[in-house]
């Protein structure tokens, strides 16, 4: 339990490893303008109680793993992330105004898949193993009161 996080509500271990890319895949995130990238990620991710485990932000493309709460969805965290980046690199520097005249820095789609410290085997086995005693169930969904 000491790698789960907590809300007032909820105690969880949600991670996510995400990876978006730069339209057209230009090699723009370089020098100044990756280090603005990471800054901007890690805010967004501190403004929504987002624990960034690891990260890398590469010439095209951004790698992040991190833990979010229950209360966010993927889907959201990274329309924050791809929002906030492109709305505020596109202002500050204007070589990528030139380059991205659709005020798009980065590509439509992302990449996500969930992690963890067992597999999806063990999670199955888990729930199946569970009353076995006095469970006879055919399928892999049962109820725990019916004999």
């Amino acid at each position: 339990m000491e790698n789960y996080r907590k809300t007032s509500h909820a105690t969880y271990d949600l991670k996510y490893h995400i990876v978006w890319i730069t339209k057209y895949r230009k090699l723009v995130l370089n020098g100044k303008i990756g280090d603005r990238t990471r800054e901007l990620v890690r805010q967004v991710c501190k403004t929504n109680e987002v624990e960034i485990l690891a990260g890398h932000v590469g010439k095209d493309h951004i790698h992040l793993l991190v833990s979010v709460p229950p209360h966010l969805s993927v889907s959201k965290l990274v329309q924050y992330i791809k929002g906030y980046t492109s709305r505020k690199l596109l202002l500050e520097h204007k070589e990528l105004q030139k380059q991205y005249w659709g005020n798009h820095l980065w590509a439509r789609g992302y990449f996500a898949a969930t992690t963890g410290n067992i597999t999806d085997e063990i999670i199955m086995q888990y729930i199946q193993n569970q009353e076995i005693e006095e469970l006879q169930h055919t399928d892999n969904f049962s109820v725990g009161d019916k004999l």
